[in-house]
């Protein structure tokens, strides 16, 4: 079943929808140019009102290991997501500061990009339009030579969520912008996404039941 991430949630209100929806895993951004930053004590308290067997991930975009290190430490996230231009030996780095797993993006403009990506030392990629967070969908037949699971991101909405994963059969897909109106994350939209992806799994359920 491919795993469901909705990203860049921010208030109180966010949190209610993420309990009724039961996404896999919501995202914390804390890159600070991004408009759906949260500060550390902002997440840690939303945090508190998320169902528990919903992971988070923090997104970070060239941030000191030490901070990241700490608010896996502390509970706040569960998994670190780093957006920036973040190297490997920065990933190591970081991994002497905590065992939690790590997610490394990858803008995909190129072949040699998905190359890249399928090199990284992070537990996971995640394969992202080459302008990150503009809603824009990426070219996915240069995915054709990716050989590990990935979240998939880049211009996923309720519309073409069903397409990708038919297609592609990404471990999971990751969507912000496609849940939002007027920058604000829009609970009918969510609604809308992960009934989008769970629909898929219902005969697959069913056989299982057989």
């Amino acid at each position: 079943m491919t795993r469901i991430k909705l990203c860049g949630l921010s208030r109180p209100c966010d949190m209610e929808a993420a309990n009724r929806l039961q996404p896999d895993y919501i995202g914390f951004v804390f890159a600070a140019k991004s408009k759906r930053y949260v500060t550390a004590s902002e997440a840690a308290g939303l945090k508190k009102l998320l169902s528990p067997s919903i992971k988070t991930v923090g997104v970070f975009v060239h941030e000191k290991p030490e901070l990241v290190a700490a608010l896996l430490k502390q509970g706040t996230i569960d998994i670190a997501q780093l957006h920036g231009d973040e190297s490997e030996d920065y990933i190591r780095q970081l991994r002497e500061c905590t065992d939690k797993p790590l997610i490394k993006a990858f803008r995909i403009d190129s072949k040699e990009d998905v190359k890249a990506a399928n090199m990284s030392i992070a537990d996971y990629v995640l394969l992202d339009s080459g302008q990150g967070g503009s809603g824009k969908v990426f070219d996915w037949e240069l995915l054709t030579e990716i050989n590990r699971p990935y979240f998939l991101a880049g211009g996923l909405d309720a519309d073409n969520v069903q397409k990708a994963i038919t297609l592609l059969h990404p471990y999971a897909v990751d969507v912000s912008s496609g849940i939002e109106t007027c920058g604000k994350k829009d609970i009918e939209k969510m609604q809308q996404f992960v009934h989008a992806v769970s629909v898929l799994c219902e005969p697959a359920a069913d056989m299982c039941h057989e």
